[in-house]
């Protein structure tokens, strides 16, 4: 890029002192963000600039944070903008009380509004607010499930699922009397989709799947596998944790009818999450929860449930999180999912070969760059995970390992605990050179 880095930080020096989150704020922040396109933002060090957390050392190293697969660093912009909510609007929501209740529903609904297009809902309204992907997915499986599934019915996963997504479809398979069926993987960890059709019988009345393996780290075919689904007449619930922070989703284009996803793992504040839903389906869903905000006239015996997303927002809400979320895609958007693709693959590619180099560490998944993201699970000859963990923690590598919450997937690929590291776009060659110099000399 013909912009030096001295230009790139002068310009986005601003975002460290970021005005309120409210409607004040929202031009100058998006004007700051799109210059962060606009200044060559495929250069990990300017993105890394932006994270204080992986400026310290770890046991008298720098951090290698290779971790985000289970949840990302926050960028200043995110901090900040949580931090100017607390500092500026904190109140409960509420636009026809006083001042500060009417700029924290402005900056609730305006997240809300954010998260509609970021991934292209049709209406704010199928914006469900929740603390992560697993609340997202327990709510669907117990409000839409509750309804809708009865005995001698089936719920279709698969063995490749999280534990988030395999529990709530488990609890509601019993409480209705219905079964949980599961389609099967290949050796290499792809789905076997010419089991699909056949999987999908008369009697499925949901198939619940993940978009991206938090394992292997496999990109399943998302818009195939719903539209084959709707051709069955069967409800698709997308698991969207691992894919929204690495490229774009689009729930129109995906033709899903509920898509859940984590804002902890996509640069947002922990606790934090959406669950989306086709309008139809949310308004004809009974409530997950009751309490204030979710319903209106409440009286000894009855009450008006809110509509759409709002009837599932029992409660103070969480405005600040939300807040914070909005900025983590915002960021995003700035950064560009292209440019951060190609850096990713970029490391992938990079990964892989240098994990090739060593006999004694095997790959779980496929290895070609282009089906996956920066997600690496493996298992080293003669020696355990955790003790993996903790060899690469003493030297400031931050990966994760055990059974990481997929326990059937592990043991259908022949392993019960393994080691994962996984990238972002704050990730470096040199990192990655360390993790693989660190597990030569295991």
């Amino acid at each position: 890029m013909g912009t030096s880095r001295r230009d790139f930080l002068k310009v986005l020096a601003p975002l460290m002192t970021l005005p309120a989150s409210g409607q004040q704020g929202d031009g100058y922040i998006a004007d700051i963000l799109q210059g962060i396109g606009r200044l060559g933002a495929s250069r990990a060090a300017d993105w890394r600039s932006r994270f204080p957390a992986l400026a310290q050392q770890v046991n008298g190293y720098p951090l290698a944070y290779l971790d985000t697969a289970a949840t990302a660093q926050r960028p200043t912009v995110v901090t900040k903008a949580v931090v100017d909510f607390y500092e500026r609007d904190n109140a409960n929501p509420g636009r026809s009380l006083h001042t500060l209740a009417k700029r924290a529903d402005a900056d609730y609904e305006s997240a809300r509004k954010t998260a509609a297009t970021f991934i292209n809902a049709a209406d704010p309204l199928e914006i469900v607010f929740t603390r992560g992907t697993t609340e997202g997915i327990n709510l669907v499986a117990t409000a839409w499930g509750g309804a809708n599934l009865r005995t001698g019915d089936e719920v279709l996963l698969t063995v490749s699922e999280h534990a988030s997504n395999m529990l709530p479809w488990q609890l509601a398979a019993r409480r209705a009397g219905a079964t949980v069926r599961y389609l099967d993987i290949d050796d290499n960890g792809s789905l076997r989709l010419d089991q699909l059709d056949a999987s999908l019988t008369p009697r499925t009345r949901v198939l619940s799947f993940m978009h991206v393996s938090n394992v292997l780290g496999l990109i399943n075919p998302a818009r195939e596998i719903c539209a084959r689904a709707r051709e069955a007449g069967v409800i698709t619930v997308v698991d969207a944790a691992q894919s929204v922070p690495h490229f774009k989703v689009d729930v129109r284009e995906i033709g899903c009818d509920f898509l859940a996803f984590s804002g902890h793992k996509m640069m947002g504040p922990m606790g934090t999450g959406v669950l989306w839903g086709r309008r139809p389906l949310l308004d004809a869903m009974p409530p997950y929860q009751a309490g204030s905000n979710m319903a209106h006239a409440v009286g000894l015996d009855s009450a008006d449930f809110s509509f759409g997303a709002l009837k599932f927002g029992a409660g103070t809400p969480n405005v600040s999180g939300s807040v914070g979320l909005a900025a983590a895609m915002r960021f995003i958007d700035a950064v560009g999912y292209g440019a951060l693709r190609d850096h990713e693959q970029l490391l992938t590619r990079h990964f892989l070969a240098r994990l090739a180099e060593l006999p004694r560490v095997r790959v779980l998944g496929s290895t070609v760059a282009t089906e996956r993201i920066g997600v690496f699970t493996f298992v080293v000859e003669g020696a355990q995970p955790l003790d993996v963990v903790a060899a690469l923690d003493a030297k400031g590598i931050a990966i994760r390992g055990g059974d990481l919450a997929a326990l059937p997937l592990l043991m259908r690929l022949g392993v019960k605990q393994a080691a994962r590291a996984s990238i972002y776009l704050y990730s470096t060659i040199e990192e990655v050179d360390r993790l693989v110099d660190g597990l030569k000399v295991l």
